[in-house]
């Protein structure tokens, strides 16, 4: 595999004659789509992005940035230092595939077998590689500091997120910033939403255990853990809406179920897992609890053994209005009103940039990168592809963006 392709890295006159945000030449927009293709075609999982965090190093280092790595093992950032003083800010871009196989028929395929990028992390990267050559150029008018920082593993546990924490990345930083594409969106189009935009994810797994099996004919000799479960699961159920408040948006899905194999056999253990969603805090402290609680108490009852693990998943991003705020005025300096898309409900899908926010303000960008069916898969399909075209305004956008409010702030 090619650690670099000579059609991706930057030439020394990429950025020369550049005079505003508002005008960059084609050739740097070429420039993003060759990058994201190239990475495209060659993507690692967590954890494991060696030559991925070997492009965005070189590509960078080409024009004199001075990059500090590794960090959480193949992570790496670079601190864009401008010429007055001001606020130190920091925005993420998230760097990892999906271990899944990729359907396309395009000449950007991916080119190693069952790992794909088909949650845009590919274009999270570009942008963020573009953010930091175009801030670099504008250094002179930039107010205070800005991390651009590459995390690993964002779509799996242990996150990458906690892991450049662990490692300093936060380190003196007021905020950041963070996008993610999104195919139910137009391009030119940019999601904003105050508050939660994502839900916490919480896996939990049930385990029912008798002390034998059991005959089906005379279930009542045994404790029959099939019965027990789904007592457990339809009790489970009914948590979301009646527990707790029904505004605040909550989701209990149970997606593996693991029994017997014989038709005329009680098992002598069930277990049952899935996630728990919610986007208020108090909500999800407590209903982990009352999961466990109507675990214990059902089991008990039919004189069942339990075992509960809950895991801790990443919280709900919550956005910043002032960060928000200031996404909102720079959207509408540089596209119009018409770009700005107000996002009406939070997704119940995770984010680990929220894990960040538990330590700084900040703010989760929705960037539309839809133009017909082609562009329209949904996340993590195998078919999803996004619009190129995106590319350059989003990094436009968030270059503004981040000088924006450090002149505001």
């Amino acid at each position: 595999m090619p650690l670099m392709s000579a059609a991706v890295l930057p030439e020394s006159s990429l950025l020369d004659g550049i005079s505003s945000i508002e005008e960059i030449p084609s050739s740097f927009a070429d420039f993003l789509v060759s990058s994201r293709r190239h990475l495209h075609q060659y993507p690692e999982v967590g954890f494991q992005e060696h030559n991925t965090s070997h492009f965005i190093r070189t590509t960078l280092a080409a024009y004199g940035l001075d990059i500090r790595s590794p960090i959480a093992e193949t992570g790496l950032y670079v601190d864009i230092v401008g010429a007055h003083p001001g606020p130190h800010i920091g925005y993420r871009a998230d760097i990892d595939a999906l271990p899944i196989q990729d359907a396309k028929q395009v000449s950007y395929a991916s080119q190693h077998e069952g790992v794909a990028h088909l949650c845009g992390h590919d274009a999270h990267t570009t942008v963020g590689i573009g953010v930091a050559l175009l801030l670099h150029h504008f250094k002179a008018e930039l107010h205070g500091t800005v991390r651009v920082f590459f995390q690993p593993n964002e779509e799996s546990a242990p996150s990458g997120a906690l892991a450049m924490i662990r490692d300093g990345v936060l380190d003196g930083l007021t905020s950041a910033y963070a996008i993610h594409v999104d195919p139910t969106l137009s391009v030119g189009t940019y999601g904003l939403l105050i508050g939660p935009i994502t839900a916490a994810a919480d896996r939990f797994i049930v385990t029912v255990r008798g002390e034998r099996t059991g005959h089906s004919a005379r279930p009542h000799q045994v404790v029959d853990t099939v019965w027990v479960s789904t007592q457990i699961m339809n009790a489970l159920y009914q948590l979301a809406g009646r527990v707790t408040d029904a505004r605040n948006a909550s989701v209990l899905t149970i997606c593996q179920l693991k029994a017997g194999e014989a038709y005329n056999v009680i098992p002598n253990q069930v277990s049952f897992g899935g996630t728990l969603r919610t986007t208020n805090a108090a909500d999800r402290d407590f209903l982990k609890r009352y999961i466990r609680h109507t675990a214990e108490h059902i089991a008990e009852l039919h004189n069942a053994v339990v075992d509960v693990v809950l895991d801790q998943g990443a919280p709900a991003v919550i956005n910043d209005a002032r960060l928000i705020q200031n996404m909102e005025r720079t959207i509408e300096e540089l596209f119009g009103e018409e770009a700005v898309h107000h996002v009406p409900l939070p997704s119940m899908g995770s984010e680990d940039f929220a894990h960040y926010l538990q330590h700084v303000p900040g703010a989760l960008i929705r960037i539309g990168t839809s133009s017909g069916q082609r562009t329209s898969y949904s996340l993590h399909d195998a078919l999803f592809d996004i619009d190129e075209s995106a590319l350059l305004p989003t990094v436009q956008l968030m270059t503004k963006a981040l000088m924006n409010l450090q002149v505001h702030s």
